[in-house]
């Protein structure tokens, strides 16, 4: 494994090949999911489903293709998406008459049927989720984080005013927040994103934003109330209980499968990767050790534990194969399961398993009776445990003492010298575009959000020192 501190980047391809997540493909920026990365993407999947329908959200599936007229209707939205958009331009030898793009995201393909959707305020609202792959044709890849093509949800919703608009996309928000920290154990700064960062063709832009080890930050889902824009793009009206037509006010959220990279930049180790218990593949993995083939005892001891875990909905998996022990313990670190139990003819004699969490240095012996709840016991606490540690790692590196760009320019070099991580600082932002714009060309730090909740308030502009209207979240992001 490369180690974390000296390339953080290849450390990260290193434990995602090891632990057979993906492969590379063809196609410049497209991965293959194996099945351990793709059922992360289930679990995640299975949680906002359920969340979603509990909230009266619906499933529905919606066209890959765009034609290009459907963009010029909205002009913040194609200027926004146009130099990552690949185009469909040919079929079957002959050209088409208007190219179509395959969807960056699906605002326009959705307006336009939701114009025939929506007549009267009977229909509404629409609460619609959409499960599906996106294209956007990126300068720089990065598996999981940032390819060309991914996969995620994308909710697009229409009401009859803007308070329900803004209640649902504040909703969504929520939502994501609790998944992505009950689940995923990673803790994240909830926020509006600044002007220059919000989505293109939106009103308002809310996200989540989570620090990953290098001290990067990910945004992990967005939520964007878009007022009236696309509606009088696409002509969605509808008729008001006093024979009025009145536009209908939209929202659309989304989160991706850059979360799976984040859970492995997140909570990853030196030895690869830590999944957090719920979102796990494997979450226990049982190994016979010793000369067990000889003791028939142990392998029935572990086919009953098996079936007990198995019993209480655990996902588990009995590794009797014929390698040696150290290369089954290499492998499953290697895949991040949770947790792992050993038995041996020196365990069985003592009436007792030995249980390694991953995220443990040492083995801990159980008593073999017990083991089974001992073990549930030990899934709840390292989920619980993994986002404390998270939490830990992010208060520790964001940094509320930063004032001016002459004092980050510092602190970014004081903690290269120092072979630490700048992290992300909390500044005051005047709220005028090219004082934004300055601290990323100089510092490569871009603004997350505003957060709802900032650790304190900073009344000065880190860049001009005027008094600030903001106080942001900056950093380095994925």
């Amino acid at each position: 494994m490369t180690n974390q501190q000296n390339d953080f980047t290849e450390w990260y391809i290193d434990t995602i090949q090891k632990a057979d997540l993906m492969d590379y493909t063809p196609v410049r920026g497209c991965i293959a999911f194996k099945p351990d990365g793709y059922e992360i993407w289930e679990h995640i999947q299975d949680e906002m489903n359920r969340r979603f329908k509990e909230t009266g959200h619906r499933n529905a599936y919606f066209p890959m293709l765009i034609p290009e007229s459907f963009f010029q209707k909205e002009k913040d939205h194609i200027e926004g998406f146009s130099p990552e958009l690949p185009w469909v331009t040919e079929v079957a030898g002959e050209k088409l008459e208007e190219r179509l793009a395959l969807r960056p995201t699906s605002e326009t393909m959705i307006g336009h049927l939701y114009a025939d959707w929506i007549n009267s305020y009977r229909d509404l609202p629409v609460l619609i989720n959409q499960w599906a792959n996106v294209f956007r044709w990126e300068k720089k890849t990065l598996p999981f984080i940032r390819t060309s093509e991914f996969l995620w949800q994308e909710g697009h919703t229409a009401h009859v005013d803007e308070d329900e608009a803004r209640a649902e996309t504040m909703q969504m928000l929520t939502i994501y927040k609790e998944v992505v920290e009950e689940l995923l154990a990673i803790p994240v700064y909830d926020g509006q994103k600044t002007p220059s960062e919000r989505f293109a063709g939106a009103v308002d832009t809310f996200s989540i934003e989570a620090m990953m080890k290098d001290g990067k930050a990910v945004q992990a889902g967005t939520s964007h109330y878009l007022g009236t824009k696309f509606a009088e793009a696409f002509d969605i009206k509808y008729l008001t209980k006093e024979n009025k037509h009145q536009f209908v006010h939209t929202t659309s959220w989304g989160t991706s499968t850059r979360l799976i990279g984040s859970v492995i930049m997140v909570h990853g180790d030196e030895q690869g990767l830590v999944l957090p218990p719920r979102v796990a593949p494997t979450q226990v993995v049982l190994i016979p050790v010793g000369p067990w083939k000889k003791n028939p005892a142990i392998m029935e001891n572990l086919d009953k534990l098996f079936a007990e875990l198995k019993a209480k909905g655990i996902r588990v998996r009995l590794d009797d194969s014929d390698r040696s022990p150290g290369y089954k313990f290499n492998e499953w670190e290697q895949k991040g399961v949770p947790v792992r139990v050993e038995l041996g003819p020196r365990d069985l004699e003592n009436s007792q398993a030995l249980i390694k969490a991953r995220d443990w240095d040492e083995k801990v012996a159980v008593d073999l009776p017990s083991s089974v709840d001992t073990i549930v016991d030990e899934l709840q606490t390292m989920q619980t445990r993994l986002l404390e540690k998270a939490r830990i790692f992010r208060d520790k590196h964001s940094h509320t003492h930063v004032d001016s760009l002459e004092q980050l320019t510092q602190h970014i070099a004081t903690s290269t010298e120092n072979g630490d991580i700048p992290g992300w600082i909390l500044a005051g932002w005047c709220g005028d575009d090219a004082c934004e714009e300055h601290v990323k060309e100089v510092t490569k730090f871009t603004t997350r959000n505003i957060p709802f909740n900032p650790p304190t308030t900073k009344s000065t502009c880190i860049n001009c020192g005027k008094e600030s209207k903001h106080t942001v979240w900056f950093a380095r992001a994925y």
